[in-house]
């Protein structure tokens, strides 16, 4: 007998979410480039400008940047107040957490793996002779590709998509804001505050505290 259907699933974004910073700024630290690359950032996350195409071009800065570096980023990533509680809470209600970023999977992967998260996906670095080409490898997780991943997370577990809970802060999240039941922004740019269901300015366990998800 296949297993009962989950409660509910919760697919979270990572940068500035679930960490309090932006990973690809972080690098550009390493590249020099970090005021350019968070301007580009803060006008993505705004939705003036198309999330694909700005990414290509802050990952563009990062060409001849050592790979050894994402391990030092790693390192220095920080949770955002009340990740740890989050990922125990949503554990012990039984309910499955999957990570979507358009950061990268080299730092994702190890902070899932940190945390006990198995499902994420993200971007992946293009890597040469040890540096990074300062191109994206494969296809762009975007705003589209959130959604879409949300929607297959919730096929695979057998959630109805009203029980599934998005959480995010920028506008590469709206669509996945749009197609969970529950949508949930957190410390987030005005549009997407606006665009979901609740917006939370505090500590991330909040989300356990929500009416809407009391049931």
């Amino acid at each position: 007998m296949p297993p009962p259907p989950a409660r509910r699933l919760v697919v979270m974004d990572v940068d500035s979410t679930l960490i309090t910073g932006e990973v690809i700024e972080m690098l550009a630290e390493r590249a020099g480039t970090r005021a350019l690359v968070a301007a580009v950032t803060e006008r993505a996350m705004r939705g003036e400008i198309d999330f694909a195409r700005s990414l290509h071009e802050r990952v563009a800065t990062l060409a001849g940047v050592p790979v050894t570096v994402l391990a030092d980023v790693l390192d220095e990533v920080e949770l955002s107040p009340g990740a740890k509680e989050l990922v125990a809470g949503l554990a012990a209600r039984g309910w499955p957490l999957a990570l979507v970023s358009g950061g990268f999977t080299e730092v994702v992967g190890p902070l899932a793996a940190r945390l006990g998260i198995t499902r994420y996906r993200a971007n992946r670095l293009e890597v040469a002779d040890g540096v990074l080409t300062g191109r994206v490898a494969g296809e762009v997780v975007d705003r589209a590709a959130k959604a879409v991943a949300l929607r297959a997370w919730a096929d695979e577990l057998r959630v109805p998509l009203e029980r599934t809970v998005a959480i995010g802060d920028g506008a590469n999240d709206l669509d996945m804001l749009a197609a969970a039941g529950t949508g949930i922004a957190y410390r987030a740019k005005p549009l997407v505050a606006a665009a979901a269901d609740h917006a939370l300015e505090g500590r991330l366990d909040e989300v356990l505290t929500l009416p809407a998800l009391a049931s």
